[in-house]
Order: C-alpha cells, then sequence, then structure tokens
C-alpha cells in the first residue's frame, strides 16, 4: 500500500496512491486554444490557459510516481445522433456544435478543435473518456473503467470549474468516490464562478469534495511513492 496525505480543505485528503486517479476533464483545443470555440463565443481564453502548467506539472508528477490518469473530451459523434436538441440549440448560438468553426466542427468527435492540448496529450495506457455531456460519469464507460482498477478516489483537473468539472465531481460523489480538485489546476471562463464552484465544493465539511493546489497534491504524491 503507497498511502498517503494530500493538504487539503476543509480537512487532510488521505488516499492511496494504486486506488486513486487523476482525470483530466476537457483539457481540448476548441475551449482553451485562441481561435477555438470558446473564443469565439467570447471568451478570454487565457483565463483557462494558467491551468495549463499546473496541470501539466501534476500530470508529469502521476506519471512518474505510476498513478492512474484518465482524460475526458467533450463531443459528440459525426451524425449527431447523439446530441440532444435542447443542447444543440440553447443560448441561440451563431455557431453551433456541428458547425464549422476554426478548427473544423465544433464539438464534433475526431476534429481538430475536439483534440486534447499538445501540453497534455495522453499518452499509452491512458483511457481516453468521450462524452456528450458535462459530466464524465453520463453515458460514458467511466465507472466501469474506475470500478475494474478498484480505484477509490479522485484528483480531478481540467475546464471548466462551475460545468463540466464541478458536473463530474457531483457526480462522483452520488457513485460514493471521494474527490479532490486542485485550484489551480482548473479554470473558468469567468473567475467568480470558479471562485464560487471551489467554495461549493468544500463547503459543509465537503458536501461533495475537498480542494487543493497542485503543489500540495505533487507533495502528497511524492510522498507517497516513497512511502516517506
Amino acid at each position: 500500500m503507497r498511502k498517503g496525505t494530500i493538504q487539503a480543505e476543509p480537512y487532510d485528503f488521505e488516499f492511496d496512491l494504486d486506488s486513486t486517479a487523476l482525470i483530466m476533464i476537457d483539457m481540448q483545443r476548441d475551449f482553451v486554444e485562441p481561435g477555438g470555440f470558446g473564443e469565439t463565443l467570447g471568451n478570454d481564453v487565457s483565463l483557462l490557459r494558467s491551468s495549463i502548467e499546473p496541470c501539466k506539472d501534476l500530470l508529469e508528477t502521476a506519471r512518474k510516481v505510476g498513478m492512474f490518469v484518465i482524460h475526458t473530451r467533450e463531443g459528440h459523434r459525426p451524425d449527431l445522433s447523439d446530441l440532444q436538441p435542447a443542447k444543440r440549440d440553447r443560448g441561440n448560438p451563431t455557431l453551433k456544435i456541428g458547425d464549422v468553426g476554426p478548427m473544423g466542427r465544433i464539438l464534433v468527435r475526431g476534429e481538430p478543435g475536439h483534440d486534447i492540448i499538445p501540453e497534455l496529450y495522453p499518452i499509452k495506457g491512458e483511457p481516453v473518456v468521450d462524452k456528450p455531456g458535462k459530466g464524465a460519469f453520463y453515458e460514458t464507460d467511466l465507472l466501469g473503467i474506475l470500478r475494474n482498477r478498484n480505484i477509490k478516489k479522485l484528483i480531478v483537473c481540467g475546464v471548466t470549474t462551475e460545468v463540466c468539472v464541478h458536473t463530474t465531481v457531483r457526480e462522483a460523489n452520488d457513485r460514493g468516490f471521494d474527490a479532490l480538485v486542485p485550484a489551480d489546476c482548473t479554470a473558468s471562463y469567468f473567475p467568480e464562478f470558479k471562485r464560487v464552484a471551489l467554495e461549493m465544493i468544500k463547503a459543509q465539511g465537503g458536501i461533495f469534495g475537498w480542494v487543493s493546489d497542485s503543489d500540495k497534491v505533487v507533495k502528497g504524491l511524492e510522498k507517497a511513492s516513497t512511502g516517506s
């Protein structure tokens, strides 16, 4: 057993490296890169890009200590048969899911914008879960993957804090997983939304999970890997 502790709020997060997974949520080109779908909606993508380096540091540490890593991507089948009309039309956007954008068809699997950014690209042995909704458990095989690996605890990073990250943490909570979110490894186009979303996770004694930062998580993983 490679047990460890990460300093976190509302209290320390205890874990075993062999039953803990790192999940990188939707670090996709269309959301994070200039010229992508997120920017076409009028968002400042630099607010999301601030999470890349902390995510990279944590990802490299997770790989070094032999931690199980999973990546997710939000998107739909090319024929859009899994796209609900409510999701497609909500907000009356100028460009809808499936339309051609700066990086190919928006949020369509296999298109350039749908893929994960180079800085955090998956390596061999790291599953990529394609999801049609906001939560990583909805209409995916994530739960089966975690159970097959006897995963009990999750470290959840990615974008955006208040949408796909928050939804996934809530889903994980309802399925019996403990989840920790490193604050600097997640981001939002709206900084106030990020702040409030993190407050909600750790409120009431950790009603949905724990909040920490990448430095504390890296330190905890490294100490657990050496048994110190």
